[in-house]
């Protein structure tokens, strides 16, 4: 199992290193990605990376790299802080991202409307939230982001529950 880990939460957030480890430890293959660390800009809702730049987005910064670590790895683990009980603006801002892992054109599957996958390396995701959230909806929020991408969603815990991520994965 490969692991991807894509850390938005600021340097030093309490239970972030112990999940981190856990999490890597149990990784035959893992790299971890700390966001605070690079210059990710929103999605600015262009469609270049649908229509003119197929698969590359047209903003150029950090985040070129986390595309193409989604291509390389089996399972992401997202570790976000909330607030206003949902994923804060930076993990919002990273699965906006996502965008050129999709292309324009739609398909039906399985009764639903959704983005024909660009490539065909379906991501096993999973989120791990710092903060007060209502679980169920961040567990429904995180089955449809999968859903989109044409992955499977490993569900949504509290970062002291990483256990429950690792139980999904192993």
């Amino acid at each position: 199992m490969s692991l991807l880990i894509v850390d938005t939460l600021p340097l030093g957030t309490a239970g972030a290193d112990g999940a981190i480890g856990g999490l890597c430890e149990r990784a035959a293959d893992s790299k971890v990605i700390h966001t605070a660390e690079l210059s990710i800009k929103p999605c600015i809702g262009c469609n270049f990376c649908w229509l003119r730049t197929p698969g590359v987005c047209a903003i150029r910064d950090d985040y070129e790299q986390l595309l193409k670590a989604y291509l390389q790895y089996d399972d992401v683990v997202f570790l976000s802080k909330t607030a206003l009980g949902f994923v804060d603006h930076s993990m919002k801002n990273v699965i906006d991202r996502l965008l050129p892992l999709a292309t324009m054109f739609t398909c039906f599957k399985d009764g639903q409307m959704r983005h024909v996958p660009r490539y065909e390396r379906p991501n096993r995701f999973g989120l791990l939230y710092v903060g007060e959230a209502d679980g169920a909806y961040l567990n429904r929020w995180l089955e449809r982001v999968a859903i989109n991408m044409h992955g499977t969603s490993l569900g949504a815990f509290p970062i002291e529950e990483y256990g429950e991520v690792l139980s999904c994965i192993s």
